[in-house]
């Protein structure tokens, strides 16, 4: 199964039970399944095999399929997802800060600021489109993302808590923890399923979400205003409620390729990849979270 985070929608973190099944042909009669991972060779997999790493080019010897299974240091596991994606985040939150700090919001210097956080975030998302279309995670694009990512983020949060809602911010943060950490309960217990229904539906709203939102870019460009009001009022309020609830659903599908590359032995640099996922997926619940309760609090 292939997420629909960009970031893991190239790597196959992917299986051939469950809802992993995805990326697998229906077998024939008396004949096993054969597999369509993005890391398999073309031949079909030995009959009961279902470790989709077994045949990547680049995994280490003690994955490959038929190989002794002793030596597993270069495996992927929980730890290295936690050190690399509290790396990543935290080049996040130093620059965030940092920019908060450097780079004033004042009314003198706020178009120069701005400018520089646009050209941050036009770096960033640059260098998320290059990670995301190369062959192994690079860690240098990754922290580098995170970087210019906390650029943008430091003087959109200081620009918000000066001008639109004081305190935001930190409702903001405790708000994507909260969003985090509910997901995260919900997942482990089983009280969110990763099918092939739910990725459907994910994939369909997140791109029902962002032709909407391209299109009222478009109408505030060449109309001026709000173009067509999904950014304020009422229906602002309705689309950031869907905005972090598809960033929840986002969080599901990291669970599970996260979950997927540890159960099936993807390659320890593959932390990298599911660190970047994350990461991408916590800046969109938190800027989801900053609009909308800037919205509320507006509207007091």
């Amino acid at each position: 199964m292939r997420s629909s985070n960009p970031v893991f929608s190239r790597r196959g973190f992917s299986r051939d039970a469950g809802y992993a099944g995805f990326n697998a042909q229906q077998p024939q009669a008396g004949g096993p399944a054969v597999g369509t991972n993005p890391y398999a060779t073309g031949a079909p997999q030995a009959e009961g095999a279902t470790n989709p790493y077994a045949t990547n080019p680049y995994a280490p010897q003690d994955v490959q399929l038929g190989a002794p299974q002793q030596a597993r240091g270069n495996v992927m596991t929980i730890d290295d997802v936690v050190s690399r994606t509290a790396m990543t985040l935290g080049t996040v939150v130093l620059t965030a800060v940092l920019s908060w700090l450097l780079l004033p919001v004042d009314p003198a210097n706020l178009g120069k600021s701005y400018g520089i956080a646009i050209g941050a975030a036009l770096v960033a998302l640059v260098l998320s489109l290059v990670q995301s279309f190369k062959r192994k995670p690079s860690p240098a694009l990754i922290l580098g993302y995170a970087a210019f990512e906390g650029v943008f983020l430091g003087v959109i949060s200081a620009a918000v808590s000066t001008y639109i809602a004081d305190g935001v911010v930190i409702q903001a943060v405790l708000g994507t923890m909260a969003v985090f950490a509910g997901v995260l309960i919900a997942y482990k217990l089983g009280w969110i399923r990763v099918n092939r229904r739910f990725v459907g539906f994910v994939m369909a709203a997140a791109m029902g979400f962002m032709l909407l939102m391209v299109v009222n870019l478009l109408f505030a460009v060449f109309g001026g205003g709000d173009g067509l009001g999904f950014r304020s009022g009422g229906l602002g309020i309705l689309f950031g409620v869907i905005g972090v609830i598809l960033g929840a659903c986002f969080l599901a599908l990291d669970f599970k390729q996260v979950e997927d590359g540890v159960t099936y032995g993807a390659p320890r640099e593959e932390a990298w990849l599911a660190a970047f996922g994350l990461t991408m997926t916590l800046v969109w619940i938190y800027l989801e979270m900053l609009r909308l309760l800037s919205i509320l609090q507006g509207d007091d």
